[in-house]
């Protein structure tokens, strides 16, 4: 099975304080490099609060727990903008300096490419998703979208100056979200992608906006965020989450490297003195065969591991608003409250599993550093630091959910 890569969605946001008690706020001015910028659109990265300048360009968002935020703004003829800000103990005011969009001014000369197309599809599948969910996604403004192939590293990378917009008729979400990154590496399968989402609620009946609610709830338990927020409360268990390792072990179909290295350099040596090989030396190609297969072999294999992972050896304070999660090995995360969708059996994301382990919905977090810092909502603070494999790298954007986001009480 080829493992497909998944690394941490980021929103680079987030962040509020269990214990706080008071609010405070963000204000501040919208401008050029002249005057304040009237009917300028802000919001807050992953949430669904927003704000429009007044004409004066000024702004308030009120009713803020401390933590940190990305503040985002969008306004016709200007590049989207975002400023990370952290609330601590009192409200801030901030100047958000906005650049003139060359792009949307000047006529635009658009070159034609014939697998435009392809790629921007590839792009909706490894950014939106696979899922039930994703087949009700739709991207409203495509055209924005710059995409672009480096065939000598096989890596599809997709860029825009303006915010994309995607209408997700299974969540009832309209997202504004602007991409900071996105690429896909063929070769290795690895997905990443990092930006700022907005959720706006689509115009719906009472019968619909139930449906809304039921699917919300669906797509967030089990998901990342409803992992981390519970593990920041030091309630994972109760929530349903098992915590296991998935440990590399030697895989013992596999050669060691020397070996392979010293047969496959015997049957490719050339007689020196003519530099042409004789009947009797010409090389054995089953045996080129074998020792090159041998090569291509992973020199380790996953193993799940039985032992209960306890959450107080692997999370700590960073500081008031972030925990600190670091570990060796991989995680291996069961939910317990679900198993796995026929939909999701039929994709390649899947992780192998003893057969006595039951269907779970199971996901397996590998750290790309030392750790992962994040914050109480869920949301992850540091950029490309977990890559995900099973059905948290299934799920994308099609199943996001707001990190203010709070589900229904269990009866």
């Amino acid at each position: 099975m080829i493992k497909s890569l998944l690394v941490a969605l980021i929103f680079i946001i987030l962040g509020t304080n269990a214990e706080a008690q008071n609010t405070f706020s963000i204000s501040g001015l919208v401008r050029d490099q002249k005057d304040g910028l009237p009917g300028a659109s802000i919001y807050l990265s992953g949430y669904k609060i927003a704000t429009v300048a007044d004409n004066d360009g000024r702004f308030t968002l009120t009713n803020l727990k401390p933590g940190s935020y990305d503040i985002l703004v969008q306004l016709v003829g200007y590049l989207p903008y975002s400023k990370s800000v952290i609330i601590s103990d009192k409200s801030v005011q901030v100047e958000l300096v906005l650049k003139e969009n060359v792009a949307q001014l000047d006529e635009v000369v658009i070159r034609a490419d014939p697998n435009r197309q392809k790629y921007i599809n590839q792009f909706k599948e490894f950014f939106i998703g696979k899922t039930p969910n994703a087949a009700q996604c739709k991207i409203i403004n495509p055209q924005v979208l710059n995409v672009d192939f480096d065939v000598t590293k096989s890596t599809l990378t997709v860029s825009t100056t303006e915010f994309l917009v995607v209408e997700n008729k299974a969540l009832g979400y309209r997202l504004k979200y602007m991409l900071d990154h996105f690429e896909y590496n063929s070769r290795t399968h690895i997905i990443y992608y990092s930006g700022h989402p907005f959720f706006e609620e689509l115009k719906a009946s009472a019968a619909k906006k139930k449906k809304y609610i039921a699917a919300r709830e669906v797509a967030y338990y089990g998901s990342s965020q409803h992992f981390f927020r519970s593990l920041y409360a030091n309630k994972a268990q109760e929530e349903g989450f098992i915590i296991n390792k998935m440990i590399k072990i030697p895989n013992p179909n596999r050669y060691p490297q020397y070996v392979i290295n010293a047969n496959l350099e015997k049957i490719k040596a050339v007689p020196e003195k003519t530099g042409i090989r004789q009947t009797k030396g010409k090389i054995d190609t089953a045996l080129l065969a074998f020792w090159t297969k041998q090569q291509e072999m992973p020199k380790t294999i996953d193993k799940f591991s039985r032992a209960d992972v306890l959450t107080d050896t692997l999370v700590h304070y960073y500081n008031q608003n972030l925990k600190y999660l670091s570990y060796t090995d991989a995680l291996l995360i069961q939910y317990t409250k679900e198993k796995e969708s026929l939909a999701y059996s039929k994709t390649g994301f899947w992780i192998f599993r003893p057969l006595d382990v039951p269907e779970y919905e199971i996901s397996v977090a590998n750290l790309t550093g030392d750790g992962v810092r994040f914050y109480e909502n869920g949301g992850i603070y540091d950029s490309r630091s977990l890559l995900y494999e099973g059905y948290w790298a299934y799920e994308k954007v099609a199943d996001m959910v707001p990190m203010d986001y709070v589900p229904l009480p269990k009866k």
